[in-house]
């Protein structure tokens, strides 16, 4: 005679979408009070005055509409970019170097023919940052198809070079200045026009194509049923008669040339700048959670984006108000939200099963 365990954890076979839904809900309904809670015991207001500031940090007016806006369309960007190579099992960790890359690349253009008329100007930094970037993304995706080599680890170093060549770039132009400032301040070459009353409105209109493109490229078309075989089993795939290495290789160059946009975008439109910790901004490693949470599915992430830029501004405008409550508090209240979010996913996908009044025989 064995004793039963307390507590059993057991896969689900389904569950109803309700029951679905409700959970994450309450997960992100502990998640804001949690939020509240800690605001109060390091900033000392009230719940009342933390969302009050979170709302007026996010909606308060036409700056931060327009930053909010521009921040939720980058992070909505890059996860875009990411959920073909998720979905086909490719574990790209490299987004932020790939952002970076565009960025590069862009930047280069923009001091180097500067004097370029602007239209083909504008045509040499697209194709530029399409091209950099893309090569920091094809050249994971064949070490991985070509040798078997880790796609995280490998994914995760080219971030790493990304980062050394622009603070190369970054340390070369800036000379003696104690920063780099904008680039071409004087002549504002390089710079995207304003649309519909800002810079950021190409960003926007990118993201909305990206996103429903997206979607239809992974459920509609031949590319994004062989994305998911590719997924669930490359053997199969290859009994099927789809060819991996292309597969890999052709969906890391996707999501490289998307990135390559953002950075593009990021440089010329929003910052006219280019630096290593603003213009990619960790938001290649948010994405990756944007992208896990929404299944990959790019109408999620439109919503989780969002949220997650809410809770960035949000917080951050509470550290600007309250002498208690620094920047670094605001990243720990972003960590804690998240993980009640990821929690939620386990509570959907197993259950506890408690040991009965009487132990069971355990053969």
């Amino acid at each position: 005679m064995n004793r039963e365990p307390l507590i059993r954890v057991t896969k689900r076979d389904g569950m109803p979408l309700y029951k679905n839904m409700l959970i994450r809900a309450c997960s992100i309904v502990m998640a804001m009070l949690l939020v509240v809670f800690f605001v109060h015991l390091t900033a000392k207001i009230s719940a009342g005055e933390t969302l009050s500031y979170m709302w007026e940090g996010v909606f308060g007016n036409s700056i931060y509409m327009r930053d909010t806006v521009f921040y939720a369309a980058k992070l909505l960007c890059i996860a875009v970019a990411l959920a073909p190579a998720f979905k086909m099992r490719f574990w790209n960790c490299g987004a932020e170097g790939q952002v970076l890359a565009g960025g590069l690349a862009t930047a280069i253009v923009m001091v180097y023919c500067g004097n370029v008329p602007a239209p083909l100007l504008y045509l040499i930094m697209v194709i530029s940052a399409i091209a950099l970037a893309a090569v920091w993304a094809i050249l994971p995706a064949i070490f991985k198809a070509k040798m078997g080599v880790n796609e995280t680890l490998f994914t995760l170093m080219m971030n790493y070079v990304a980062i050394q060549l622009v603070d190369f770039f970054y340390n070369k132009w800036k000379g003696a200045a104690s920063s780099l400032g904008k680039l071409n301040k004087g002549t504002k070459a390089g710079y995207l026009p304003t649309l519909f009353g800002s810079d950021n409105s190409w960003l926007v209109i990118a993201v909305v194509i990206f996103t429903i493109g997206i979607y239809f490229y992974l459920s509609k078309t031949k590319h994004g049923y062989e994305i998911s075989v590719v997924g669930e089993s490359e053997r199969t795939a290859e009994y099927a008669g789809i060819s991996v290495k292309t597969v890999i290789i052709r969906t890391m160059a996707l999501s490289g040339i998307i990135c390559g946009i953002c950075g593009m975008m990021t440089v010329a439109g929003h910052d006219h700048s280019i630096s290593s910790s603003n213009t990619a901004g960790g938001y290649g490693f948010t994405a990756i959670i944007v992208a896990w949470l929404a299944k990959f599915n790019t109408g999620l992430m439109v919503v989780i984006s969002v949220f997650v830029i809410f809770l960035e501004r949000g917080t951050s405008h509470v550290a600007d108000k309250c002498s208690g409550f620094d920047a670094s508090a605001s990243k720990i209240v972003i960590g804690l939200v998240l993980f009640f979010v990821i929690g939620s996913e386990f509570f959907v996908n197993y259950k506890l099963n408690f040991r009965g009044k009487h132990d069971k025989e355990v053969a």
